[in-house]
């Protein structure tokens, strides 16, 4: 599958699950499309503005999101629906998910080692949307992180086990 068609799912979804999601009073965090093995999975991450997303909340998006994507039909493949939580360690993508946990813990693994680091913990300070970088500190001082170098840039949770 191209990505752009890739792409052009993910919106067509996006459209269809932000005003059913508002309507719940939740945000939608992250919208995938991917295929595993044989099978596609549509993933839709929800979220609320407190951060706390339970199974109530996942069955509520789920039964209307179902009956949006059946009658709009936007996707040829057939395809597994599943509707949940970002959870404690959620990635952060998008301009609103840097903006809005600046000042907290990070987790950042490089796609390269760089400078001998693979993977690092510290704090985001600045998020640069003009740049693509974030300025992340730690106990050795400030750097900035261009995101396009980056595999992946996670809310840090003391009582998570490193992947």
């Amino acid at each position: 599958m191209s990505g752009k068609r890739k792409g052009n799912t993910v919106s067509k979804v996006w459209e269809l699950a932000e005003p059913i999601a508002a309507q719940l009073g939740l945000e939608i965090w992250d919208i995938t499309f991917d295929k595993e093995g044989s099978l596609y999975y549509l993933r839709v991450l929800i979220d609320r503005p407190d951060g706390y997303v339970d199974m109530d909340d996942c069955e509520e998006m789920t039964r209307p999101l179902s009956k949006a994507l059946d009658d709009v039909d936007p996707i040829e493949e057939s395809y597994m629906l599943e509707v949940g939580s970002p959870g404690l360690g959620r990635e952060l993508k998008r301009a609103e998910h840097f903006e809005r946990y600046l000042h907290c813990p990070v987790r950042i693994r490089y796609i390269r080692e760089k400078d001998g680091v693979k993977e690092f913990i510290g704090v985001l300070e600045e998020y640069n949307s003009e740049i693509g970088a974030i300025t992340v500190s730690d106990e050795f001082g400030s750097h900035i992180v261009e995101l396009s170098s980056t595999a992946f840039v996670k809310l840090y949770d003391d009582d998570e086990i490193a992947e």
